[in-house]
């Protein structure tokens, strides 16, 4: 899912750029407002999670790759925000270091797996698991169900990126300046994957391991507020 530097026009990595700046921001403050001390070990150990699952990958016809993010998992512990600071960290240090996703594209990265993969399987484990006890099979259930639907939107947003690039750039004789794959092709390629694949993969280990923290830590199942 990571895209790389190259693919995307500098209108689009600039426009993430933009997106997320203020995102970060928010993350930052919301974070230092309702982190609780003891958590802030959580945090890390969150991104370190978040990067080595992510080092996992199998590229993908297109130019990206597939894996899971365990973005959902850490959002359900300690919320969306404090799990979109622990991704962007894990998706910065795999750009700079391992060249793992572009640095043009970090806003982008940032973006799918930072910020909607986060808030979107929060909102659905949120959804499913309300008013359920924290031993209740119907946590384990809903981790599992959030994860797989918010990896696979954020894996369709990485391929509409793809498929718009020749829409937005390309020469007067209709030369694809940057991704050279429309939607039909980049899109299907997103999806193919990580709906057959990666989703099971992030849907598995977010459920297992809610699973686990049920029976050795019940602490760490409670309710997360977004501001």
């Amino acid at each position: 899912m990571h895209i790389p530097d190259g693919y995307l026009g500098p209108t689009t990595c600039g426009f993430f750029y933009v997106v997320m700046l203020p995102l970060w921001a928010a993350a930052s403050r919301i974070v230092k407002k309702t982190l609780k001390a003891k958590q802030v070990p959580l945090l890390a150990i969150g991104a370190a999670f978040s990067f080595v699952i992510m080092m996992f990958n199998v590229p993908i016809p297109g130019g990206s790759t597939g894996h899971a993010v365990g973005g959902v998992l850490v959002a359900i512990l300690l919320g969306p925000w404090a799990a979109s600071i622990a991704i962007t960290v894990a998706l910065v240090v795999q750009a700079l270091l391992f060249g793992d996703g572009g640095i043009t594209a970090i806003g982008a990265n940032c973006f799918n797996m930072a910020f909607v993969l986060p808030f979107v399987g929060y909102y659905i484990y949120r959804a499913i698991s309300y008013n359920a006890p924290r031993d209740s099979n119907r946590r384990v259930i809903a981790a599992g169900i959030a994860g797989y639907g918010a990896l696979n939107i954020a894996a369709a947003l990485t391929g509409i990126e793809f498929g718009i690039q020749p829409l937005l750039h390309s020469t007067a004789s209709g030369q694809a300046l940057y991704c050279p794959y429309g939607l039909k092709v980049a899109l299907p390629a997103m999806i193919g994957e990580h709906l057959l694949i990666f989703g099971w993969i992030e849907a598995i280990v977010t459920a297992l391991v809610i699973k686990y923290l049920q029976k050795q830590a019940p602490e760490l199942m409670q309710t997360h507020l977004v501001f």
